[in-house]
């Protein structure tokens, strides 16, 4: 069934519920990883409730770009406002929570917080190391309001060690993680990723953490804190850069397209674009010849890794042409069709017409009050079968508005309208 939801609509399937439905979390985190450690949660059915600062919310919801609407017409006051709800990267990485606006710094929001906390089962947090202690929030306060409570914390470098403290951009944690060292060409200096994967990654990391935290605390009624370190997540994916230099003492040398330094293994460019060409087994390499349409790439020197690798530029060379002659679609499909792992380098714009992801019903379109209509990556599964049924046990709704969901969660903490709008008079929320 395709997956064109409206901004209220949960699952595909409403008679499934999500995965973690009946599980309550508190999202105490601003920018990429926290957000995307919960925004794993909702979509799997979660109740994420995000608590952001009145009047400002998660510093990410002003990074671009901006819906066009609104891009447009910055000089207005009205613009300004609505640039908090149409920043790319918060309607990306919060869909299907929950916003209320609090003040944590207020004894008034300290005991909102901490009567929310009392009915969670999970709290994600990815302030600096020592805020919640400085908060009265820390895990031993939590602890006592809810001792099975699951306390996760995200950041920079961890909660203990002599970097604590130190601040970092996606930039440091990927340097200091190692992977700027072993991406980038040979001759030239280290490079970072396009994508922010050292947080991501580590909002991965605190998703599975939590999950696992989570089972224990239903079994034994006991809750733990986690501690989640940014760049010990690039550290832990360094292929096998930090075991080579473990036991023999070698650096691992960046390559930059050409993988392990081998011809006929990286990206090259094409007549549209870009095309990942893998060769192997060895045996086959023949046939590669006869896929790009090059006899002298039959030559026995070329038959081995070693040996394309010693003749690495010449067999660039023979390739070069068949390649530039070719659409990348066209040359993925020759090599599959042969059995080998050709694949191209997508735009935004492929992804969305990609005939494989169209056909298993991958995006997902929501409607935005401010932004439009939107269309997202599906769920991190596609369904689940039991041998006598398959279902999508996933939810999946628009990004709250700053704030939207204040009243609703006040009221069900016992709070009146009266004391609700005091506390908002107040500042508070």
């Amino acid at each position: 069934m395709p997956n064109s939801l409206s901004g209220d609509t949960q699952s595909p399937n409403p008679t499934v519920p999500g995965l973690l439905q009946g599980v309550r979390v508190l999202d105490l985190t601003n920018y990429i990883s926290g957000p995307y450690c919960t925004k794993l949660m909702a979509t799997m059915g979660a109740e994420v409730i995000k608590v952001e600062r009145p009047g400002a919310g998660d510093p990410i919801r002003q990074f671009g770009p901006f819906a066009k609407s609104i891009a447009g017409n910055k000089s207005s006051s009205s613009a300004e406002s609505r640039i908090l709800e149409s920043g790319a990267w918060f309607l990306y990485l919060n869909t299907s929570k929950k916003s209320i606006t609090l003040d944590l710094k207020s004894d008034e929001g300290h005991n909102v917080l901490g009567r929310l906390a009392q009915s969670s089962q999970i709290l994600v947090e990815s302030f600096a190391p020592g805020t919640m202690d400085s908060l009265n929030l820390g895990s031993a306060h939590l602890k006592e309001l809810n001792p099975a409570l699951v306390l996760t914390s995200i950041s920079n470098y961890g909660q203990t060690g002599p970097h604590r403290d130190w601040k970092a951009a996606e930039i440091n944690l990927y340097a200091a993680g190692g992977l700027m060292n072993i991406t980038g060409e040979p001759d030239q200096e280290p490079l970072m990723e396009g994508a922010p994967l050292a947080q991501l990654g580590a909002g991965q990391n605190a998703f599975v953490a939590s999950m696992a935290a989570l089972m224990y605390a239903e079994e034994t009624g006991e809750g733990q804190h986690i501690d989640v370190s940014i760049a010990e997540y690039a550290t832990n994916i360094l292929e096998n850069a930090l075991m080579q230099y473990s036991y023999s003492g070698q650096e691992f040398n960046r390559v930059g397209n050409r993988g392990y330094g081998r011809a006929a293994w990286g990206i090259y460019p094409c007549q549209d674009g870009y095309v990942g060409i893998i060769a192997g087994p060895d045996h086959r390499w023949p046939e590669m010849a006869a896929v790009m349409e090059r006899e002298e790439l039959a030559d026995p020197r070329f038959g081995s890794r070693n040996g394309r690798m010693m003749n690495a530029d010449e067999v660039d060379a023979l390739m070069l042409p068949w390649l530039l002659e070719h659409d990348k679609v066209d040359i993925f499909k020759a090599g599959q069709e042969h059995g080998f792992g050709f694949a191209y380098v997508a735009t935004m714009e492929d992804i969305l017409d990609m005939e494989q992801l169209v056909s298993r019903n991958f995006f997902v379109d929501l409607e935005h009050p401010v932004a439009g209509n939107l269309k997202y990556p599906g769920p991190p599964i596609s369904k689940i079968s039991t041998g006598e049924l398959d279902f999508e046990p996933w939810v999946y709704r628009r990004v709250p508005l700053l704030g939207e969901h204040t009243g609703e969660i006040l009221c069900e903490l016992g709070y009146s309208a009266d004391e609700a709008e005091g506390l908002r008079n107040g500042g508070v929320i």
